[in-house]
């Protein structure tokens, strides 16, 4: 059985994932860190609901009684960090969506990946049972990808990386050349917000962030042959994605992507939120550089803690 390390349980997704791997002989949650806003009583709730061995207050000591540590903090500025004491310690890391919020902490991921640091992550939407749906539909008859359309809702980054991480996963391994901000409708208060993505096969895409309000994730695929329809089952997207997880830590077959991979939705966005920004122009994934103002990680965090934790 393979020991999990889980650090910060800000979210939904580590007792999701909690509670589909105690449905498997694989992997368990064991251990914990937590320094981000959740209480001690919620953490000792999780530790016992879950039948975790021990919370650590030292990431390094952690590191040495986990086979992987998943890096779960809302806040995306603080990724690397919290994931850099396991990766010194030569264990694996799994960083949660979105892995980070600028240019700089993607150049730093892949750097690290290039030295050999093993690290695993990001968007289940990358893995559904919905994708792989439609590549068992044989390559004659579904054709070469001409463009896909995503739908997803709540706000800009944290969940809307969603939406081009389900892109991603149809249009596995293509590169994104650019991206525009095409506008914002708004019909009585809701907005939503449309992107349009040019990739070097020549593929395009759009993603659509309805910007008040939960949507479901929905994706449309356009080939030369034919289309496709999916609304994404939101109760099977982390099975699908722990499959992979585990089969990895099995060293089985697995469609777990690189961190290059990874780091090109965070570049898409960014590179939509430079043209939003900037009046609506093309901007060439190539042309962004790290003084660009990313997504504010520190922000994000105080605004999910206040949702979590209303003040009386």
């Amino acid at each position: 059985m393979y020991r999990i390390g889980t650090v910060n349980i800000d979210t939904s997704h580590a007792p999701s994932f909690a509670e589909i791997l105690l449905q498997g002989d694989v992997a368990r949650y064991t251990a914990i860190y937590n320094d981000g806003f959740r209480t001690d009583e919620e953490v000792d709730a999780f530790l016992e609901k879950f039948h975790l061995e021990k919370r650590y207050t030292d990431l390094a000591e952690m590191a040495k009684h986990i086979d992987i540590a998943f890096i779960q903090s809302c806040n995306w500025d603080r990724h690397i960090e919290l994931a850099k004491p396991f990766l010194d310690a030569g264990v694996p890391v799994f960083i949660d969506k979105p892995i980070v919020g600028n240019l700089r902490d993607c150049k730093t991921l892949e750097s690290l990946a290039a030295s050999g640091k093993v690290i695993l992550g990001t968007s289940a939407m990358r893995y559904t049972y919905e994708r792989d749906s439609f590549f068992t539909v044989p390559a004659e008859e579904r054709g070469q990808i001409l463009h896909v359309s995503t739908m997803v809702g709540v706000d800009e980054f944290n969940y809307a990386i969603h939406s081009v991480e389900s892109i991603l996963g149809f249009l596995q391994g293509d590169k994104a050349v650019s991206c525009r901000f095409i506008g914002t409708g708004l019909v009585g208060d809701v907005p939503t917000d449309s992107y349009f993505v040019r990739f070097v096969s020549g593929a395009t895409a759009c993603y659509h962030i309805c910007l008040k309000g939960w949507q479901p994730s929905t994706a449309l695929v356009m080939t030369n042959k034919t289309s496709f329809a999916y609304k994404l089952d939101v109760n099977k997207l982390y099975e699908a994605m722990l499959k992979h997880v585990c089969a990895w830590l099995e060293g089985k077959p697995n469609d777990l992507v690189s961190v290059p991979d990874m780091t090109m939705g965070v570049k898409i966005m960014l590179a939509g939120k430079k043209s939003k920004e900037t009046g609506g122009g093309e901007v060439a994934i190539a042309d962004l550089r790290e003084d660009d103002p990313g997504f504010d990680g520190y922000a994000f965090e105080r605004f999910y803690a206040d949702q979590q934790h209303p003040k009386k």
